[in-house]
Order: C-alpha cells, then sequence, then structure tokens
C-alpha cells in the first residue's frame, strides 16, 4: 500500500502514470491539477482528485497531509519549445514549484520523483552514447530548469535526507497523451498523419538523431525506479534512460512497413531544429540498466506496430462518436 500525490496528473506523463498507479498500488493515488486542466473520464472516475497548484506551497502540503501521501510524482513542467517562448514561466514552474515539493517533502517526510531530461545537455557534451556522468550546459531555458532541479534534489537528498530520484527522459511517444510543445513531439504526431493518410509535414530536419521512448516504457521507468533498493543507487537525480535512437527517415520508414503509401516532406522549425542540435544523438543507460535493472521493452518496430493500432482505433472511434 502507498500514498501517492502526482503533480501534473493531467499532462503528458501524468495521466497514463496515475492510472498505472492506480492499477498497482491498493492506497490513494491522487490526481494533482491545477483548475483549467481538470481530470476527466477514467482518471477522474479511478480515484480521488485535488487541486495542486505546484507554486502554491500550502495546497501541496495540504493534500499530503489530507491524503497521507509518503511519494510524490512531481510532473510539473513547460515542455522544451513551450519553455523558451515563456521562460519566466518555466523557471515558475521548474524551479520555484520544485522547491516547494523538496520543501513539503522535508517537513513531511515524502520521497520525490521528478523527471529529468536529455535537455540538460548542450553543445559540449559528447554526442554518441552521452555518458551517465558528464557536462550539462544547455542552452535552453527548459535545460537549465532541469540541470538546476538535478542538483537540488541531489541537494536535498545530501543534506536533509529527502528520498529523491530522477530519470532523464529522452523524447516520449503516445497514442493517448497529444503533443505538449516538445522538441521530439514530431515523433507522435508523424504516426496521427499517418494514420489519417495525411503526408507529414516534419519541423526537423533529416538526419537529426534523438533518443525516443515509448510511454509505457517511460511508466515503467519512473515507478520501477522509486521501487529499487536505495542501497544500490550510485546516483539518483538523473539517471539516463533509452530506448532507441532514430531521426524521422528512420521512423518513417518503419511506418512505411504498415502504410506504404505514407508520405513525408520538410519544412523545418529552426527553434526546434537548434534545440534538436544541442541534444545528445544517443544515450549511454548503462548505470540505470546496473544499479535498478532498467531495461526497456519496446523498440522501434514494436512501438510503430502497436501505435499504428491504437490510434487506428482511437480514431474510429472518436468518428463514430461525432457521427452518433
Amino acid at each position: 500500500m502507498k500514498n501517492i500525490l502526482v503533480i501534473g496528473s493531467t499532462g503528458q506523463i501524468g495521466t497514463e502514470l496515475t492510472l498505472e498507479l492506480r492499477r498497482l498500488y491498493t492506497g490513494n493515488v491522487v490526481a494533482g491539477y491545477i483548475p483549467g486542466a481538470e481530470p476527466k473520464g477514467e482518471l477522474l472516475e479511478s480515484g480521488p482528485a485535488a487541486i495542486v497548484d505546484i507554486t502554491e506551497e500550502r495546497q501541496i502540503a495540504d493534500a499530503v497531509r489530507r491524503y497521507e501521501i509518503d511519494t510524490v510524482y512531481n510532473l510539473a513542467a513547460l515542455l522544451s519549445a513551450t519553455a523558451e517562448i515563456k521562460p519566466q514561466l518555466a523557471w515558475k514552474i521548474g524551479m520555484d514549484g520544485l522547491f516547494n515539493v523538496l520543501e513539503v517533502a522535508r517537513t513531511l517526510g515524502c520521497a520525490v520523483f521528478t523527471p529529468s531530461s536529455i535537455g540538460v545537455f548542450g553543445n559540449n557534451t559528447p554526442k554518441d552514447k552521452t555518458p551517465q556522468d558528464t557536462i550539462r550546459n544547455p542552452r535552453t531555458m527548459y535545460g537549465v530548469t532541469k540541470v538546476g532541479g538535478e542538483l537540488l534534489s541531489d541537494y536535498y537528498y545530501i543534506r536533509f535526507g529527502v528520498d529523491t530520484r530522477s530519470v532523464r527522459f529522452p523524447g516520449l511517444i503516445s497514442h493517448i497523451a497529444p503533443p505538449g510543445g516538445g522538441t521530439t513531439d514530431y515523433a507522435v504526431d508523424i504516426y496521427y498523419s499517418a494514420v489519417r493518410g495525411e503526408q507529414f509535414v516534419c519541423p526537423i530536419a533529416a538526419g537529426t538523431f534523438m533518443d525516443m521512448m515509448y510511454m509505457p516504457d517511460a511508466i515503467s521507468a519512473a515507478i520501477r525506479l522509486m521501487e529499487a533498493d536505495p542501497s544500490r543507487l550510485q546516483h539518483r537525480n538523473a539517471f539516463n534512460v533509452t530506448a532507441m535512437s532514430c531521426d524521422p527517415e528512420i521512423i518513417c520508414a518503419s511506418i512505411r512497413k504498415h502504410i506504404p503509401g505514407f508520405s513525408m516532406s520538410y519544412e523545418v522549425d529552426p527553434l526546434r531544429q537548434a534545440i534538436a542540435d544541442s541534444w545528445p544523438n544517443s544515450l549511454d543507460d548503462t548505470c540505470a540498466r546496473e544499479e535498478w535493472d532498467w531495461q526497456p521493452s519496446f523498440d522501434l518496430e514494436a512501438m510503430t506496430s502497436e501505435m499504428l493500432l491504437k490510434l487506428s482505433q482511437r480514431l474510429s472511434s472518436e468518428a463514430n462518436n461525432d457521427r452518433s
């Protein structure tokens, strides 16, 4: 039994993570949300929900006390491209908000998971098989907040004993959560276009390699790390994790195995391309594999098969509902 608070439960990761946690644990798994982003459907009906604005420390503390929370999954953040448009808000959520969460965890005794990202790396970082311990010098506000979050989380562990843990997520691909302003979101949009029979206009240039992961593996990584034996963890904030490294052409080719007529053109977005060019081509996740037995379940071909199937079913169902 665990009592868990998911802050940002209706976001890109939060929806699927909250539902999976509810399947695994018998305690309260509370869907924390902000007004205007209320839980809906199964997320609303399957468990408790509470207004938890990460910028309001009292709201976090009230929810932790009310539901006797022992673990917080802090998913509140602006994604990379959006954060470049709204850097002040990105800092307020990513850094000031994390500070609030860690203070509540320190005073009330919670463990905290806060995802980091491949965005912590920059142009001076080794591009291929980027190691766990290396230079982190991002040139985006998103990356700056993620590096700061890693350091602050480690500080609270070292200084106050707060059980903080994190992974550096690559691009995440989901048939449930819609794209949310991330640089790697083209790898979600491309599947939607394929299922709809549309040509895909790619905002990232051919040959731009980035690490990707199917959402079920991302959810598994977060939960497995929080369940890991702490005595094995030589690192905490944050572990490299990955499942595949690919560029737009490779994803397109995997889709054409199922939809031979699928076509793609390019209209490169300079902002997203600049961000992508500063990130690694591939990550070395050896430390995660050795310290808590990380292992992805989906490669590109398995992910593509399931994405196309699930999206076809979903879009067909939505179309039928619109006609009825």
